[in-house]
């Protein structure tokens, strides 16, 4: 594991005596390969996990990798006379003002009498104007003066200096596997997806089936357990698209965000009256934005425009957004029937829509 600290290496000192316990042994000049396995070893049991789960570790690991890399351990931001917290009260009042005092220790969960100071300290220097709120006499309406306003607008502007300096430190495919990473942990610790990053809808490319393959069978392995089965059916539907692809019957959309691929759908001949939507997903970092919905319109608006009569789909009652999505669309359910797929017991639907 890493520890927040290095072991000793300067061979002609004693062990400071840290370690209360351990009686005071002082270490020779000689002996420099005893001093640093008894440092390793102070190490070791000052870094020893407590808890059962490793994965509150690797989260410690993450949070001092990553504050040291965006200079949060600085007294100042930024080398600007602010804290952090300070610098994101200003952004709030920035973004959402007028705001109260209220509202703002409600969206950041910081100390109200910390947050009181905090806007003292920006009354006092200018940088913010208050207004009594007419409905609570309380109240009052916070905004940045126009010294506020320039002194955020400079602070902001080294700020995403520094942080293209530091994408501009990695590679192409590094970068999109960091914001990917990124967008994935403000999913998952339940904040929507950025809502102003656009994506694109496109054809597909060389290597994306690949990609696509493998994202379906890690995503459904990761939020409902499935097993290889389903990967290897995915794969299947996906050969069998391009090794008898039918460019006037067929079709496959990608959605793109960012140079990544966020989602994907397919429009299969099903009969030459009847179409089939196969394969939709959606990437966890996209959800909220839409994607789903619009893949789904492209594919029926496809069908309808081929001049299918019928558009139908196969999926499983456990996937709760993707049948919500169908729903709306105008889909209807025809049938249900249980079966053990992939590793669980399942019960399959069949929905169906008419496009004449």
């Amino acid at each position: 594991m890493v520890c927040p600290w290095e072991p000793i290496a300067s061979f002609g000192k004693t062990v400071p005596q840290t370690i209360t316990h351990l009686p005071p042994r002082p270490i020779l000049v000689d002996k420099s390969n005893q001093l640093l396995d008894r440092s390793n070893h102070f190490a070791e049991l000052l870094c020893m996990p407590r808890l059962a789960n490793p994965g509150v570790e690797t989260v410690r690991h993450f949070n001092r990798i990553y504050t040291r890399e965006i200079g949060v351990l600085n007294r100042n931001f930024l080398e600007s006379p602010y804290s952090l917290t300070e610098v994101r009260v200003l952004y709030e009042l920035h973004c959402h003002a007028p705001a109260t005092a209220t509202a703002l220790h409600q969206e950041l969960d910081i100390d109200a009498g910390y947050l009181s100071r905090i806007l003292q300290r920006f009354g006092h220097q200018g940088l913010i104007s208050k207004e009594r709120v007419k409905a609570d006499g309380r109240q009052s309406d916070l905004r940045l003066s126009g010294k506020g306003r320039r002194i955020f607008a400079a602070i902001e502007s080294r700020q995403r200096a520094a942080v293209s300096a530091m994408l501009a430190k990695l590679a192409a495919g590094d970068q999109r596997r960091l914001l990917e990473s990124m967008r994935t942990i403000e999913t998952v610790l339940g904040e929507p997806a950025t809502p102003n990053v656009p994506y694109v809808i496109r054809p597909p490319q060389s290597g994306d089936i690949g990609w696509i393959v493998h994202r379906q069978g890690l995503l459904y392995n990761q939020e409902y357990g499935w097993d290889e089965q389903f990967e290897a059916l995915v794969a299947e539907i996906a050969a069998k698209f391009f090794q008898s692809f039918d460019p006037e019957r067929e079709r496959c959309w990608v959605a793109e965000r960012e140079g990544e691929i966020v989602g994907s759908v397919f429009c299969v001949k099903d009969s030459k009256t009847i179409a089939r939507l196969r394969l939709l997903y959606v990437e966890p970092s996209a959800r909220g934005l839409g994607v789903g919905t619009r893949l789904v319109d492209e594919c029926i608006g496809f069908a309808r425009r081929t001049g299918y009569r019928k558009i139908t789909l196969w999926t499983n009652s456990v996937l709760h957004s993707a049948r919500h999505i169908y729903e709306r669309a105008g889909f209807h359910k025809v049938s249900e029937e249980p079966h053990h797929s992939y590793g669980h017991d399942l019960v399959s639907q069949t929905w169906e829509l008419g496009l004449k």
